[in-house]
């Protein structure tokens, strides 16, 4: 039988360099962590390539040193009086009295009295009137009322309204406002062109201090004054007045 030799067996190569690369990464890891030590340590130390910025320098503020400063005073004030000066008095210049005044004697001129115009006025009273009824008008007042009143006609007996009626004159006890004014054609009691003036809130009697006038749009009299009488009445308490056109 023939001898059989084992062959030399030769040394594994991958296993050798896998032994040796481990060996290098062990002292990697042991550097590595070195170097994070000191860093940890020591931020400041020139391995760190990312230093924390430097911190500025620590201020001191300067204390305050107490000083005896003498601070001079002024030199003592001495009171010193001066004399003070006595107004002389101006004598005030004497007043002088205003002249006497003269009297102005003051002529009392007359009142105006409207002329008729040259062919005598356009209208005038019809034929029967004043005339003093009962107050048909304002039953409702019955005694407690006083007026007058009446309408305006034309040539043709139509009436004719738009005309001023004014009414002047005094009453006794009652105060009359001077030239009231009613328009023909607003107291359509009358008729169409009626006007009415209430004169006193009861019957007064009057003997011609009243009076009533028309006139036309311009203020112009176109008739005389009527005066008329009034009666202490309650059955004459309204007195009527009728006017008409005669040329």
């Amino acid at each position: 039988m023939d001898n059989y030799t084992t062959p030399e067996e030769k040394p594994d190569q991958s296993a050798l360099f896998w032994s040796v690369l481990t060996i290098l990464i062990l002292l990697t890891a042991v550097c590595v962590a070195a170097v994070f030590l000191v860093i940890f340590t020591n931020p400041y130390s020139s391995l760190n390539p990312f230093p924390p910025p430097t911190l500025p320098a620590r201020a001191e503020l300067p204390t305050s040193t107490p000083t005896n400063e003498v601070i001079p005073l002024p030199p003592t004030w001495t009171v010193t009086s001066s004399p003070v000066p006595i107004p002389t008095e101006t004598p005030t210049p004497t007043s002088t009295l205003p002249p006497t005044p003269t009297p102005i004697t003051l002529t009392s001129t007359p009142p105006f009295t409207p002329t008729a115009p040259t062919g005598g006025y356009p209208y005038a009273v019809r034929q029967g009137f004043p005339k003093a009824i009962e107050n048909i008008y304002h039953p409702e007042l019955d005694c407690t009322w006083m007026g007058v009143g009446g309408q305006v006609v034309d040539l043709s007996d139509a009436p004719v309204t738009g005309l001023i009626v004014r009414l002047g004159g005094s009453l006794p006890g009652v105060k009359i406002e001077q030239n009231s004014i009613s328009l023909t054609g607003v107291a359509l009691n009358y008729g169409r062109s009626g006007y009415e003036f209430k004169l006193a809130d009861q019957p007064i009697a009057s003997r011609n201090s009243l009076w009533v006038q028309l006139l036309n749009q311009a203020g112009v009299p176109i008739s005389e004054r009527v005066y008329f009488n009034t009666v202490e009445s309650c059955t004459q308490n309204l007195i009527l007045i009728d006017f008409k056109q005669t040329r």
